[in-house]
């Protein structure tokens, strides 16, 4: 990626960050990874449902939990089922002012998700800011090893050959935000409400909001 004169690099998540996934596209995830996990370990759909959050909660990513656990299980195959793209698509919930915000950011722009490559293309092109974004890195892009694992930043640190003080992060989860902030990035928590202990740097309620709250650059 070249170097761009702000010498800044934004890395901004996908789900309700960019997007509000909430209100359609994750439900429609959640439950195709429930049926998956049903389907391939044979387990009943309450039982399915309990261990994908499970997972989610214990590691952070349902994703992780399957391959450290169900070495039978392709994450390959359970990635494109858990994100049919035709269903998602059919409703999308942009972020108030996305395009707006993201053109007023000096830098370049990468977006990392813990989604298969596929969804994160689809969603960009449906939310009509592809070409706002110098790079995507997904969760294939990183050896299937999702957010909040240290190495998934550093992967996408040594491809993009820059140094995380150069960047600024953009999560609605704080699970994900101190890996950022210990690597020594700075960090900007998409949040509706404050809590006493924040784990970034900035607190911000609505994405249009950033631009007006951008960090100082180190």
């Amino acid at each position: 990626m070249n170097r761009n004169k702000a010498g800044i690099t934004w890395i901004f998540d996908l789900d309700n960050t960019l997007h509000n996934a909430s209100l359609h596209a994750f439900p429609i995830i959640n439950r195709s990874m429930t049926t998956y996990i049903a389907e391939h370990l044979r387990l009943d759909h309450d039982s399915a449902s309990s261990l994908r959050q499970h997972y989610w909660h214990r590691y952070g990513a349902t994703l992780l939990g399957l391959t450290r656990h169900h070495p039978e299980i392709d994450p390959h195959h359970f990635l494109h089922a858990a994100h049919p793209l035709d269903e998602i698509t059919r409703e999308i919930h942009p972020m108030p002012g996305l395009r707006r915000t993201l053109l007023r950011l000096k830098g370049d722009k990468v977006l990392f998700t813990n989604s298969p490559t596929a969804y994160a293309e689809a969603l960009l092109d449906a939310l009509g800011i592809t070409d706002c974004f110098n790079a995507v890195f997904s969760v294939e892009d990183v050896h299937l090893k999702p957010k909040p694992l240290i190495a998934a930043y550093r992967t996408l640190l040594h491809a993009l050959q820059i140094h995380p003080r150069q960047c600024i992060m953009v999560e609605d989860s704080s699970h994900n935000l101190l890996p950022a902030k210990r690597l020594g990035m700075q960090t900007v928590w998409l949040r509706r409400t404050a809590r006493r202990s924040m784990p970034a740097d900035t607190l911000i309620r609505n994405l249009a909001d950033l631009p007006s709250r951008q960090p100082i650059h180190r």
